[in-house]
Protein backbone atom coordinates (compact mmCIF):
# COMPACT_ATOMS: atom_id res chain seq x y z
CA UNK A 1 0.00 0.00 0.00
CA UNK A 2 1.08 3.64 -1.08
CA UNK A 3 1.19 6.25 1.05
CA UNK A 4 2.05 9.85 1.25
CA UNK A 5 5.23 9.42 2.56
CA UNK A 6 6.05 7.28 -0.45
CA UNK A 7 4.97 9.71 -3.02
CA UNK A 8 7.87 10.89 -4.61
CA UNK A 9 9.92 14.09 -5.67
CA UNK A 10 13.23 15.08 -7.78
CA UNK A 11 15.43 16.82 -5.87
CA UNK A 12 18.38 18.36 -7.13
CA UNK A 13 19.83 20.31 -4.15
CA UNK A 14 19.14 19.94 0.08
CA UNK A 15 21.17 22.83 1.73
CA UNK A 16 21.29 22.60 5.58
CA UNK A 17 22.07 25.72 7.69
CA UNK A 18 20.42 28.01 5.62
CA UNK A 19 19.23 31.80 6.65
CA UNK A 20 18.19 33.58 3.56
CA UNK A 21 15.19 31.13 2.64
CA UNK A 22 13.12 32.23 5.57
CA UNK A 23 13.37 33.06 9.34
CA UNK A 24 15.84 31.04 11.66
CA UNK A 25 18.02 28.43 10.61
CA UNK A 26 16.23 26.00 7.42
CA UNK A 27 16.84 23.34 5.44
CA UNK A 28 16.26 24.26 2.23
CA UNK A 29 14.73 21.85 -0.33
CA UNK A 30 15.22 22.52 -4.12
CA UNK A 31 13.03 20.31 -6.60
CA UNK A 32 13.35 19.90 -10.09
CA UNK A 33 10.88 21.72 -12.66
CA UNK A 34 10.18 25.35 -13.03
CA UNK A 35 7.15 26.65 -15.99
CA UNK A 36 9.40 29.85 -16.25
CA UNK A 37 12.62 30.59 -17.89
CA UNK A 38 13.82 33.93 -16.27
CA UNK A 39 16.58 35.10 -18.07
CA UNK A 40 18.49 35.75 -15.15
CA UNK A 41 17.59 32.23 -13.19
CA UNK A 42 20.62 31.53 -10.89
CA UNK A 43 19.27 27.83 -11.21
CA UNK A 44 19.09 26.81 -14.35
CA UNK A 45 20.02 23.13 -13.20
CA UNK A 46 16.38 23.11 -11.76
CA UNK A 47 14.51 23.93 -14.96
CA UNK A 48 13.68 20.87 -16.20
CA UNK A 49 11.29 18.39 -14.48
CA UNK A 50 13.80 15.47 -14.76
CA UNK A 51 17.84 14.56 -14.06
CA UNK A 52 20.29 15.71 -16.58
CA UNK A 53 23.95 15.38 -16.90
CA UNK A 54 25.87 18.72 -16.30
CA UNK A 55 29.81 18.98 -16.83
CA UNK A 56 32.41 20.71 -15.53
CA UNK A 57 35.74 20.72 -17.70
CA UNK A 58 38.13 22.16 -15.65
CA UNK A 59 38.25 18.50 -14.24
CA UNK A 60 37.58 16.33 -17.23
CA UNK A 61 40.61 14.33 -17.85
CA UNK A 62 39.37 13.34 -21.46
CA UNK A 63 39.84 9.72 -21.15
CA UNK A 64 36.61 9.11 -23.42
CA UNK A 65 35.05 6.67 -20.94
CA UNK A 66 31.55 9.03 -21.35
CA UNK A 67 31.71 9.11 -25.36
CA UNK A 68 31.91 4.74 -25.42
CA UNK A 69 29.30 4.25 -22.30
CA UNK A 70 26.92 6.94 -24.00
CA UNK A 71 24.05 4.92 -25.75
CA UNK A 72 22.64 7.59 -28.23
CA UNK A 73 26.19 9.03 -28.53
CA UNK A 74 25.12 12.64 -27.52
CA UNK A 75 29.03 13.38 -25.68
CA UNK A 76 32.01 14.43 -27.22
CA UNK A 77 35.03 15.60 -25.89
CA UNK A 78 37.78 18.15 -27.59
CA UNK A 79 40.29 20.28 -26.60
CA UNK A 80 37.60 23.01 -25.50
CA UNK A 81 36.32 20.41 -22.84
CA UNK A 82 32.79 18.08 -22.68
CA UNK A 83 29.74 18.60 -25.28
CA UNK A 84 26.40 17.04 -24.76
CA UNK A 85 24.16 17.13 -27.47
CA UNK A 86 20.98 18.09 -25.64
CA UNK A 87 18.68 17.02 -28.12
CA UNK A 88 20.36 13.62 -28.45
CA UNK A 89 20.95 12.91 -24.97
CA UNK A 90 17.78 10.59 -22.65
CA UNK A 91 18.83 11.72 -19.35
CA UNK A 92 19.72 8.20 -18.37
CA UNK A 93 23.74 9.49 -16.72
CA UNK A 94 25.37 6.53 -18.20
CA UNK A 95 28.23 8.87 -18.89
CA UNK A 96 28.14 10.57 -15.41
CA UNK A 97 28.30 6.31 -13.88
CA UNK A 98 31.69 5.89 -15.67
CA UNK A 99 33.30 9.29 -14.77
CA UNK A 100 35.91 8.81 -12.47
CA UNK A 101 37.05 12.36 -11.66
CA UNK A 102 33.94 13.62 -11.36
CA UNK A 103 33.55 15.95 -14.36
CA UNK A 104 29.94 14.43 -15.46
CA UNK A 105 27.50 14.39 -12.74
CA UNK A 106 23.82 14.19 -12.90
CA UNK A 107 21.98 16.25 -11.21
CA UNK A 108 18.38 15.43 -9.72
CA UNK A 109 17.56 12.47 -8.18
CA UNK A 110 14.31 10.56 -7.03
CA UNK A 111 13.25 10.56 -3.11
CA UNK A 112 10.25 9.47 -1.52
CA UNK A 113 8.80 12.12 1.00
CA UNK A 114 9.94 10.18 4.05
CA UNK A 115 13.46 10.32 2.79
CA UNK A 116 13.72 13.65 2.20
CA UNK A 117 11.81 14.49 5.81
CA UNK A 118 14.58 12.14 7.57
CA UNK A 119 17.40 14.51 6.65
CA UNK A 120 15.38 17.51 7.38
CA UNK A 121 14.78 15.92 11.01
CA UNK A 122 18.61 15.68 11.66
CA UNK A 123 18.50 19.60 12.00
CA UNK A 124 14.98 20.05 14.02
CA UNK A 125 16.90 21.19 17.20
CA UNK A 126 18.19 24.31 15.41
CA UNK A 127 14.91 24.88 13.50
CA UNK A 128 13.46 25.41 17.36
CA UNK A 129 15.97 27.66 18.64
CA UNK A 130 15.73 29.71 15.57
CA UNK A 131 12.81 29.88 14.72
CA UNK A 132 13.72 28.14 12.04
CA UNK A 133 12.07 25.27 9.44
CA UNK A 134 12.13 23.46 6.09
CA UNK A 135 11.65 26.07 3.36
CA UNK A 136 11.01 24.15 -0.74
CA UNK A 137 12.54 25.90 -3.53
CA UNK A 138 13.58 25.09 -6.78
CA UNK A 139 12.24 25.56 -9.79
CA UNK A 140 9.10 25.61 -8.72
CA UNK A 141 7.94 23.68 -5.37
CA UNK A 142 4.26 23.85 -6.73
CA UNK A 143 5.44 22.14 -9.98
CA UNK A 144 5.26 18.72 -7.80
CA UNK A 145 2.48 19.70 -5.30
CA UNK A 146 1.84 16.10 -4.16
CA UNK A 147 5.67 15.59 -3.33
CA UNK A 148 5.52 19.03 -1.57
CA UNK A 149 1.88 18.57 0.37
CA UNK A 150 3.46 14.98 1.97
CA UNK A 151 6.22 16.28 2.79
CA UNK A 152 4.86 18.75 4.53
CA UNK A 153 2.24 16.89 6.21
CA UNK A 154 5.41 14.91 7.70
CA UNK A 155 7.40 18.16 8.96
CA UNK A 156 3.77 19.39 10.71
CA UNK A 157 3.22 16.37 12.64
CA UNK A 158 6.82 16.97 14.03
CA UNK A 159 6.08 20.48 14.71
CA UNK A 160 8.70 21.59 12.29
CA UNK A 161 7.74 25.12 10.38
CA UNK A 162 7.09 24.87 6.65
CA UNK A 163 7.75 27.32 3.74
CA UNK A 164 8.04 27.49 -0.04
CA UNK A 165 9.71 29.48 -2.23
CA UNK A 166 7.16 30.13 -5.45
CA UNK A 167 7.06 32.07 -8.38
CA UNK A 168 3.55 31.99 -8.27
CA UNK A 169 3.36 30.49 -11.80
CA UNK A 170 1.19 27.24 -10.96
CA UNK A 171 -2.29 25.50 -11.41
CA UNK A 172 -4.84 26.71 -8.48
CA UNK A 173 -5.50 23.23 -7.50
CA UNK A 174 -1.66 22.90 -7.65
CA UNK A 175 -1.74 25.50 -4.70
CA UNK A 176 -4.77 24.01 -2.95
CA UNK A 177 -2.76 20.73 -2.40
CA UNK A 178 -0.15 22.60 -0.50
CA UNK A 179 -1.18 25.43 1.76
CA UNK A 180 -3.43 23.33 4.44
CA UNK A 181 0.30 22.27 5.38
CA UNK A 182 2.92 25.70 4.82
CA UNK A 183 3.05 28.24 7.66
CA UNK A 184 5.07 30.69 5.26
CA UNK A 185 5.03 31.99 1.64
CA UNK A 186 7.87 33.59 0.08
CA UNK A 187 6.02 35.10 -3.21
CA UNK A 188 8.49 36.38 -6.11
CA UNK A 189 6.85 39.28 -8.16
CA UNK A 190 9.29 39.65 -10.69
CA UNK A 191 7.59 42.47 -12.97
CA UNK A 192 4.07 44.20 -12.73
CA UNK A 193 2.83 44.09 -15.75
CA UNK A 194 2.31 41.15 -18.56
CA UNK A 195 3.94 41.98 -21.19
CA UNK A 196 7.58 42.30 -19.34
CA UNK A 197 6.80 39.58 -17.23
CA UNK A 198 6.04 37.12 -20.47
CA UNK A 199 9.21 38.87 -22.22
CA UNK A 200 11.80 37.77 -19.54
CA UNK A 201 10.10 35.57 -17.75
CA UNK A 202 8.07 33.37 -21.03
CA UNK A 203 4.78 33.12 -19.01
CA UNK A 204 2.30 36.50 -18.34
CA UNK A 205 1.53 37.54 -14.72
CA UNK A 206 -2.31 37.31 -14.60
CA UNK A 207 -2.66 33.64 -13.27
CA UNK A 208 0.28 34.39 -10.62
CA UNK A 209 -1.09 37.75 -9.24
CA UNK A 210 -4.51 35.70 -8.90
CA UNK A 211 -2.67 33.12 -6.81
CA UNK A 212 -1.28 36.06 -4.39
CA UNK A 213 -4.47 37.06 -4.04
CA UNK A 214 -5.49 33.22 -3.29
CA UNK A 215 -3.13 32.88 -0.83
CA UNK A 216 -3.38 36.06 1.13
CA UNK A 217 -6.97 35.20 1.00
CA UNK A 218 -5.95 32.07 3.03
CA UNK A 219 -4.55 33.36 6.09
CA UNK A 220 -1.02 31.79 5.34
CA UNK A 221 1.66 34.41 6.14
CA UNK A 222 3.46 35.85 2.76
CA UNK A 223 6.69 38.09 2.05
CA UNK A 224 6.90 39.28 -1.11
CA UNK A 225 10.23 38.92 -2.75
CA UNK A 226 11.70 40.74 -6.06
CA UNK A 227 14.79 40.12 -7.19
CA UNK A 228 16.23 42.81 -8.19
CA UNK A 229 17.44 42.82 -12.10
CA UNK A 230 19.54 45.54 -13.46
CA UNK A 231 17.56 47.39 -16.15
CA UNK A 232 14.91 45.05 -16.23
CA UNK A 233 12.93 45.86 -12.70
CA UNK A 234 15.42 48.00 -10.73
CA UNK A 235 13.85 51.17 -12.31
CA UNK A 236 11.98 53.88 -9.81
CA UNK A 237 8.78 53.72 -11.91
CA UNK A 238 8.99 49.36 -11.73
CA UNK A 239 9.71 48.95 -8.40
CA UNK A 240 6.67 51.82 -7.40
CA UNK A 241 4.12 49.65 -9.43
CA UNK A 242 5.34 46.57 -7.97
CA UNK A 243 4.98 48.22 -4.47
CA UNK A 244 1.80 49.20 -5.38
CA UNK A 245 0.66 45.37 -6.62
CA UNK A 246 2.23 44.46 -2.47
CA UNK A 247 0.09 47.39 -1.14
CA UNK A 248 -3.43 46.15 -2.90
CA UNK A 249 -2.37 42.31 -2.10
CA UNK A 250 -1.00 41.84 1.54
CA UNK A 251 -2.39 42.39 4.60
CA UNK A 252 -1.04 44.99 6.71
CA UNK A 253 1.51 45.32 7.93
CA UNK A 254 2.66 43.95 4.56
CA UNK A 255 6.40 42.03 4.26
CA UNK A 256 8.89 42.66 1.22
CA UNK A 257 12.33 41.28 0.95
CA UNK A 258 14.27 42.50 -1.94
CA UNK A 259 17.18 40.27 -3.45
CA UNK A 260 20.06 42.44 -5.62
CA UNK A 261 21.30 40.68 -8.72
CA UNK A 262 24.07 38.40 -8.53
CA UNK A 263 25.75 36.71 -11.03
CA UNK A 264 26.36 33.01 -8.67
CA UNK A 265 24.01 30.91 -11.58
CA UNK A 266 26.26 32.47 -14.31
CA UNK A 267 29.07 29.73 -14.47
CA UNK A 268 26.19 27.11 -14.50
CA UNK A 269 24.79 27.39 -17.92
CA UNK A 270 28.19 26.46 -20.01
CA UNK A 271 27.70 22.75 -17.39
CA UNK A 272 24.59 22.34 -18.97
CA UNK A 273 25.69 23.31 -22.94
CA UNK A 274 23.38 26.86 -22.46
CA UNK A 275 24.24 30.83 -22.95
CA UNK A 276 23.43 33.16 -20.40
CA UNK A 277 21.30 35.32 -21.47
CA UNK A 278 22.51 39.21 -19.51
CA UNK A 279 26.26 38.43 -19.19
CA UNK A 280 27.28 42.54 -18.64
CA UNK A 281 24.59 42.86 -15.38
CA UNK A 282 26.63 43.69 -12.52
CA UNK A 283 25.18 43.69 -8.53
CA UNK A 284 24.05 46.66 -7.52
CA UNK A 285 25.91 48.76 -5.36
CA UNK A 286 25.07 49.26 -1.58
CA UNK A 287 23.57 52.95 -1.95
CA UNK A 288 21.37 52.07 -4.70
CA UNK A 289 19.77 48.71 -2.86
CA UNK A 290 19.44 51.77 0.22
CA UNK A 291 17.44 53.92 -2.19
CA UNK A 292 15.35 50.95 -3.58
CA UNK A 293 14.39 49.50 0.25
CA UNK A 294 13.54 53.13 1.47
CA UNK A 295 11.14 52.96 -1.77
CA UNK A 296 9.54 49.78 -0.38
CA UNK A 297 9.09 51.52 3.03
CA UNK A 298 7.71 54.95 1.66
CA UNK A 299 4.50 52.79 0.60
CA UNK A 300 4.32 51.47 4.30
CA UNK A 301 5.75 48.13 3.64
CA UNK A 302 8.28 46.95 5.94
CA UNK A 303 10.89 46.14 3.76
CA UNK A 304 14.38 43.68 4.28
CA UNK A 305 17.48 43.38 2.04
CA UNK A 306 18.33 39.57 2.19
CA UNK A 307 21.78 38.80 0.50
Amino acid sequence: MITNSDIKGVIFNIQRYSIQDGPGIRTTVFLKGCPLRCAWCSNPESQNSGPEPVHRDSVCNKCGRCIESCPVKAVSVDEKGISINRKLCNNCGKCAEVCVPGAIKLFGQTMTAREVFEQIRKDAEFYRDSGGGITVSGGEPLAQPDFVAALFELCQERGIETCIETSGCSSASALEKVLPYTSLILFDIKLSETVGHKKWTGSPNEDILRNLATVVSSGVPVIVRVPLIPGINDTEAELKNIALLAVKYLKKPGKVNILPYHRFGMGKYPMLDRDYQLPDLITQKDPEVEKFKQLFESFGLECEVVL
